[in-house]
């Protein structure tokens, strides 16, 4: 392993490092929020209206937490992500030459409808991957409670375009969910659903105001050819795609159908590929790869449609059946 370019790096001191923890809050009017940010629609009203007896959290909901945070008013992305650049043995990159690389999440129980005080986020920086044509540093979460419950474990990693340090650098602490690649066959399933023109600017209202998903010349500006829909967005489209190919009844209440049981994610990981504009339709295939012990393992890939450009990659889900009196106490919590 070569030295770094800048003397003051030292990934040794990177990996491992506690970044603190944050307070996070959330209320109903959020989780309607992000449900119809990520193209939640009529149909499916267990995510979209607060009166049905099955309301919940879309099961994707605590990725908006850390821009969030527990503010009820717009927040300033700048401020928001500027702890990363306190990180030990880390360069000092520029920001606006991140882009979201990869997003996981694990979904350990379900959340409140309303959260209250006391919910926080437990943060840790759990990989630096020194390559040539970047830096990604990965960064896991996790969603406790105010009696101590892991709820979700999140991680992420931000690629920092030409911020690679010539050392070749490459350590992991946390256990990566699989990146599958997607099946030769055609796919069990396919979803095509379009953006609309607004659609960054909804999504945004969940916490993640980065002016790049709504300034068309800071987009320019940077590379990215203008306004850009959110990774995290298209990350929802495809969540959204994965219930349906398991369960095509999934979000719709349970008086209008006939199930006994209903389906969550226990697991959910994209790499991201490719920009999304908004309005672009966006088509994910599903590929179910095999089920055991009631749960559903599943490859997926998103494409936007008209150019065939791949959107999200290495797409991989874990889906649970849970019966339906189970569900009715998870709605209530």
């Amino acid at each position: 392993m070569s030295k770094p370019v800048n003397a003051n790096v030292d990934f040794d001191k990177t990996v491992g490092h506690d970044a603190g923890t944050q307070p996070v809050a959330w209320n109903r009017r959020d989780l309607l929020t992000y449900a119809v940010s990520i193209g939640v629609g009529p149909e499916d009203l267990d995510y979209a209206y607060e009166r049905e007896a099955g309301f919940r959290a879309f099961p994707t909901y605590p990725v908006v937490l850390a821009l969030k945070g527990t503010s009820q008013d717009t927040t300033v992305f700048s401020e928001m992500v500027s702890s990363r650049a306190a990180v030990p043995g880390f360069p000092s990159l520029d920001l606006n030459t991140v882009v979201h690389g990869e997003q996981s999440i694990e979904i350990h129980a379900p959340l409140p409808l309303v959260s209250g005080e006391g919910w926080k986020l437990e943060k840790r920086i759990s990989a630096v991957h020194d390559r040539p044509n970047g830096l990604v540093m990965e960064t896991e979460m996790r969603l406790v409670s105010p009696v101590g419950r892991n709820h979700a474990t999140i991680i992420g990693s931000s690629f920092y375009r030409g911020g690679g340090q010539g050392t070749g650098f490459s350590k992991a602490l946390s256990k990566r969910l699989p990146q599958p690649k997607a099946p030769s066959r055609e796919p069990d399933f396919v979803l095509a659903e379009k953006t609309t023109l607004q659609q960054a600017m909804l999504y945004r209202l969940s916490g993640d105001y980065n002016p790049i998903h709504i300034d068309g010349g800071l987009g320019k500006k940077v590379g990215l050819g203008g306004t850009i829909l959110h990774g995290l967005c298209s990350f929802g489209f495809a969540a959204r795609a994965v219930l349906k190919a398991v369960d095509p009844n999934d979000g719709v209440p349970a008086n209008l159908t006939n199930s006994s049981a209903r389906h969550e994610l226990e697991a959910f990981a994209v790499r991201f590929t490719s920009p999304v504009k908004p309005g672009d339709e966006l088509e994910t295939k599903v590929w179910i790869t095999g089920t055991k012990d009631g749960k559903t393992e599943i490859a997926f890939e998103q494409f936007v449609k008209a150019t065939g450009k791949k959107s999200l990659g290495a797409g991989y889900a874990r889906v649970v059946k849970i019966p339906n009196n189970d569900a009715a106490r998870f709605a209530k919590l």
